[in-house]
């Protein structure tokens, strides 16, 4: 794990985007057709008031089990889900409270790149038509501004502008993946969500992808989200880390803090999960979590963790713990980091 070269020890920027207590739950009784079916009160709860920082020009990364919550999360931020409750504030702007119209022209500032290049793509629709269309929603209509606007970006991803009378299929995966990444900043965004955009790749090409948005980030001045279940793509792309944990944020701070000392039990077991060659074996020790991830229709009372944790007490049963400070920038939720619990320790006797 290589820390990103973005990555700067300068004055911190200005929040972009802020997240306060996001929830999304979604009615487990709406089955075929959308129609109510089961009983009542059946919610999955997705997002668990998550709270989120993103500043400008920055590299979040968000990691976590699949099922997590990741994914819901962040599409919840662009508002393609509706949150449940919370609140989005987007370089001062509060989203949630926008109305469609207004929502409308806010997408320009704030895309997303999603996670399969083969489904994320009209196989009817050549390059220039995919990749032009978010011009034509927002209003540019002219074919030659459109075709010159088509191919700069197609440039600047890499790919040629012959390429833009092909459709889909006549890609690689990577190839594909830079349509989408094409597609998603035409419109020159502030903020980009990118959805595991690289899990569906070969090792080989995912490389060269997150080089690519590396490079774009650079040049455009990009702000990212960068979701991913890969906590060594994480490491290397990210300024920044939120780790979640069943719809909740349970730890976050500066990416090298966090890799070199995760203070919460589930990162930890994250991070001993990574696989090390040679030298880097000794001493490392693979932290097993016991059971699987517990259903979103029935989360554990008290800290959401507790039911897998090896060193869960009668408190964590019960009460859900508070973010506590672990480094300068560094939160974690979780009870052993109580500044009460950690005097207490200090003060029993050996």
């Amino acid at each position: 794990m290589t820390r990103s070269e973005s990555q700067t020890d300068a004055a911190p920027a200005e929040v972009l985007l802020k997240a306060e207590n996001i929830v999304k739950h979604y009615d487990s009784r709406r089955g075929l057709w959308g129609k109510l079916t089961g009983n009542p009160g059946n919610l999955v709860a997705a997002v668990n008031g998550a709270s989120l920082e993103i500043r400008r020009g920055e590299t979040v990364g968000l990691i976590g089990e699949s099922g997590c919550g990741k994914s819901t999360l962040g599409r919840t931020l662009l508002r393609l889900h509706e949150p449940t409750s919370g609140r989005i504030l987007f370089d001062g702007t509060d989203v949630t409270s926008l109305s469609p119209a207004e929502m409308k022209a806010m997408r320009q500032h704030m895309q997303i790149i999603f996670q399969d290049p083969y489904a994320s793509l009209n196989p009817r629709k050549t390059v220039e038509e995919l990749v032009g269309l978010p011009l034509k929603l927002q209003g540019v209509t002219k074919k030659a501004e459109l075709r010159e606007r088509v191919a700069e970006i197609v440039t600047n991803v890499g790919l040629k502008t012959s390429h833009l009378s092909r459709y889909p299929h006549q890609f690689s995966g990577g190839q594909r993946q830079r349509i989408g990444i094409a597609r998603a900043l035409i419109l020159h965004p502030q903020f980009v969500v990118c959805d595991e955009p690289v899990s569906a790749l070969d090792v080989s090409i995912q490389a060269q992808v997150i080089k690519l948005l590396g490079d774009l980030k650079r040049e455009l001045g990009l702000t990212y989200l960068f979701i991913s279940h890969d906590i060594s793509v994480i490491g290397y792309i990210s300024d920044s880390i939120a780790v979640m944990y069943l719809g909740e944020i349970v730890e976050s701070g500066p990416t090298r803090e966090v890799l070199k000392n995760p203070s919460h039990p589930y990162t930890q077991a994250l991070l001993s999960a990574v696989p090390r060659v040679g030298h880097a074996k000794q001493g490392h020790e693979r932290i097993r979590l016991q059971g699987d991830l517990p259903t979103p229709l029935n989360l554990p009372s008290g800290c959401k963790f507790h039911t897998r944790c090896p060193y869960a007490y009668e408190r964590c049963r019960t009460e859900a713990p508070q973010h506590h400070q672990a480094g300068e920038s560094h939160r974690a939720a979780c009870h052993l980091l109580d500044p009460n619990i950690i005097a207490r320790q200090q003060e029993a006797p050996e």
